[in-house]
């Protein structure tokens, strides 16, 4: 999996049936040679199912590395908003109002909110949208990937951190049954002796939650109350025992012990083997980890997992496009190394290549020329769940009795 939202639109396939095998899905996101992308967004790839996801990731990234963001960069971001404050995947024709076909999802949105909060003068539309997360949260507290749909680690994870960003105290943001963020992840949080703790993903075949690493790391930083951006930990914590999971913060504790356990047993990266795809090093959910550790006060694992992503990220980002130059900045970050130098590689260089020149750039940087024709590779799996979500989603929205608002 190369972006960690993957998990959650795979939770949302969940509820209509099975996912097609990856294989038939690989590199068919890339737009023909005659597609003209929008010059202010980054990446080469169709941006159908992860455009504002993307672009508020290189925004962020951007960001904690020191560098301001080309200006129409941030208005194509802010662009992308709907009038409820809800952001989709992509609308090609954001000058076309949101209506009832518009897929607004709660993780774009609150990609969207991290970006624009941290980069500042973007108090309106921050607030817009952290009120459409709140009008959509579940009874539980908790955070699906499209209004309607049950709560999932990955989805209240990532608003848990738009919250903070927001400057919102998560534990205050209650659903009409009194519920928080903080109520859900523990019921999200699988057992101790089976499942070593982690975090659950619904299997797409039974919706029954699985173990999974990608849910753990957003479970994780989500029980901390922490983003994407997340500072080194001086200090080593505890090592953490598995219990019960009665509350956040004990799910929070039990998902670090996942993947330190995890981490270890694979010489310090994890391993993801989807259907219909061989078992392989999985870089992006190896950043998340460095982050989740990071925020749980575990610095040595953190820096060990950086330090293999700094040897084998290249090729990987390369092809992912700026998602994962971001990742790798966000996990630099979070490991106290230097995202400029992090294996020899120039993350942020290579990042801001990726789209219109930064206000800020760094001498040497490279414009990325829009009119090129794209030739990134496709986040391939995001696409292809994202495909089939789109479908399902359809038959939910015509379906569902609690109407989706724009």
């Amino acid at each position: 999996m190369n972006v960690r939202r993957s998990a959650a639109v795979l939770a949302a396939v969940a509820v209509f049936g099975s996912v097609a095998a990856p294989a038939a899905f690989a590199d068919t996101a890339s737009p023909s040679p005659s597609a003209k992308l929008p010059s202010g967004l980054y990446g080469d790839s169709d941006p159908k199912f992860d455009g504002v996801f993307r672009q508020s990731y290189a925004l962020l990234a951007q960001d904690s590395a020191g560098v301001k963001p080309a200006a129409k960069a941030v208005d194509w971001l802010t662009g992308q908003q709907c009038a409820s404050g809800g952001f989709a995947a992509f609308r090609a024709d954001a000058g076309e109002p949101c209506d009832s076909k518009t897929m607004v999802d709660s993780n774009s949105t609150a990609a969207a909110v991290q970006a624009l909060g941290a980069l500042g003068g973007q108090d309106k539309t921050v607030k817009k949208s952290v009120d459409w997360l709140k009008s959509v949260q579940n009874g539980d507290g908790g955070w699906g990937y499209n209004p309607g749909m049950d709560s999932d680690a990955n989805s209240t994870g990532i608003v848990i951190g738009a919250l903070t960003a927001a400057g919102q105290k998560p534990q205050s943001v209650k659903s009409q049954d009194g519920k928080s963020a903080y109520d859900a992840l523990p019921a999200l949080s699988m057992s101790c002796d089976k499942d070593g703790g982690a975090f659950g993903l619904a299997d797409v075949k039974t919706g029954k939650l699985s173990p999974n690493a990608d849910a753990t790391a957003a479970g994780v930083l989500g029980g901390h109350g922490k983003g994407l951006v997340v500072d080194e930990a001086k200090k080593e914590a505890a090592a953490p025992k598995c219990e019960k999971a009665k509350t956040a913060e004990q799910a929070a504790s039990n998902g670090t012990g996942y993947l330190l356990k995890t981490l270890a047993e694979g010489d310090d990266h994890l391993m993801s083997s989807l259907p219909g795809a061989k078992n392989m090093p999985d870089l992006g959910n190896t950043a998340d980890s460095v982050l989740a550790l990071a925020a749980a006060g575990q610095p040595e694992q953190a820096k060990k997992s950086a330090e293999w992503l700094s040897k084998n990220s290249a090729q990987w980002a390369e092809k992912s496009g700026p998602a994962a130059y971001s990742q790798l900045i966000f996990a630099a970050h979070a490991a106290g190394m230097d995202p400029r130098d992090f294996g020899g590689a120039d993350l942020v260089k290579q990042l801001n290549a990726q789209g219109p020149a930064p206000q800020a750039a760094e001498k040497g940087d490279e414009k990325k020329d829009s009119d090129d024709d794209g030739s990134g590779v496709s986040i391939w799996w995001i696409i292809g769940v994202g495909m089939v979500a789109g479908i399902g989603i359809g038959f939910l929205y015509s379906g569902n009795k609690k109407k989706q608002q724009l």
